[in-house]
């Protein structure tokens, strides 16, 4: 697609292209499918695409993204919103924000798969991704970029007197005063099954993303996969992650932050945060996949009545 959405120019000739290249492979299925889409870039595809019904998974507040094109993201999602069929959001937060939009959504928070993470199945040997740096490590993985406390980071870098705080994953235009603090060391994107080999050689797993509208919005994968690890967790207290409060350790400033991480490199869970993360066995994605696909089938249910009571009223 051409990468801009910025005008109806094109917009148009995006909604020409992608229904090009997408057409042809529904028109091999046997029926008209159901369209589910996590982006709300698709605004101009509905109507378009031969799709018997729409569903907007909406799993991040993009609009509100560094380094994105906010206002045409939320001009889209505007756009998109009322032409849904339905609509889920893995957060409170994203739901408040569909119903401003005056959708209905059902929320639907992310799973994790419990023994990709577990420790059993990282092994025992230091990974290589580690094996360059000083320990103990404090571990972030995911995406690099603005939403990343600086101040946060550097409290606790300036505070360490051994180890290395290892960012691994993409950059995408990160504050650049990040990657000049001391003790700081960033690694490329792995494959999963090496952030689990990473996690199990780690003293500590942290989140030191700031408070902004873009965090309060998102519902982190990895929080979850932090978890199921069983290494101690460092996060800062969003909507996504009080929820976890009791599995974890929350901060709320940069000296706490860095005094929690500090008080949890000997590995060590806090008190009754391994009680608290066996919740997490009614989280797996399985689960989560057979309550979207039931919602979705009596969601189904609902119109086909809804036509039929429709019909014999005509």
């Amino acid at each position: 697609m051409w990468p801009s959405f910025s005008n109806r120019f094109y917009r148009a000739m995006n909604r020409r292209l992608l229904a090009t290249a997408i057409e042809p492979e529904l028109a091999r299925l046997p029926s008209a499918p159901t369209a589910l889409t996590t982006i709300p870039l698709v605004a101009d595809l509905v109507g378009v695409l031969r799709a018997r019904r729409w569903i907007y998974y909406c799993v991040d507040d993009f609009g509100a993204w560094p380094g994105y094109d906010g206002r045409t993201l939320s001009d889209m999602e505007r756009e998109l919103v009322p032409q849904m069929d339905a609509v889920v959001c893995v957060s409170d937060t994203l739901a408040d924000r569909m119903r401003s939009l005056g959708a209905e959504p059902t929320v639907l928070t992310h799973g994790v798969d419990l023994a990709a993470w577990s420790p059993a199945a990282a092994g025992s040997e230091l990974p290589h991704e580690l094996a360059s740096f000083e320990s103990p490590y404090v571990v972030f993985w995911g995406l690099v970029d603005r939403r990343m406390d600086v101040s946060w980071i550097s409290a606790l870098a300036h505070r360490m007197n051994r180890g290395t705080i290892v960012f691994v994953g993409p950059m995408e235009d990160p504050d650049p005063a990040l990657l000049r603090l001391p003790r700081v060391a960033v690694r490329p994107p792995v494959p999963p099954q090496r952030l689990a080999v990473i996690a199990a050689h780690a003293a500590v797993l942290v989140m030191p993303y700031s408070d902004q509208p873009a965090t309060r919005a998102m519902q982190p994968l990895k929080l979850k996969e932090y978890l199921a690890t069983g290494r101690p967790t460092v996060v800062r207290a969003l909507p996504a992650t009080e929820t976890w409060g009791d599995a974890c350790d929350l901060c709320r400033d940069a000296e706490t932050f860095a005094t929690t991480v500090l008080a949890r490199l000997d590995g060590r869970l806090g008190m009754g945060q391994l009680e608290a993360r066996r919740r997490l066995d009614a989280e797996s994605w399985e689960s989560k996949t057979v309550r979207l696909l039931q919602w979705i089938d009596e969601d189904l249910q609902t119109t086909v009545r809804s036509i039929r009571k429709e019909l014999q009223c005509d």
